[in-house]
């Protein structure tokens, strides 16, 4: 699939990569720092691992169209 992939869009797509990854970072350390609150949003922390598995699929998608396919 990278080779279909313009030049402006693969660094678009890298760009963005780039960015989701920090935000699931972000998330990671947001979700650490309100489990170690003595007074717990538990609604708050499931919208946020949520958010962080919807991050990880779309990660793994812009990875997988970066990735040249390799025939076996």
């Amino acid at each position: 699939m990278v080779d279909r992939l313009s030049e402006d869009e693969r660094i678009s797509l890298q760009t963005e990569l780039e960015h989701l990854r920090q935000e699931h970072r972000d998330l990671d350390a947001a979700i650490e720092a309100l489990l170690h609150l003595s007074t717990t949003d538990r609604l708050q922390v499931q919208r946020l691992k949520k958010r962080k598995l919807v991050l990880r699929d779309r990660i793994v998608f812009i990875e997988d169209l970066l990735t040249p396919d390799i025939i076996a």
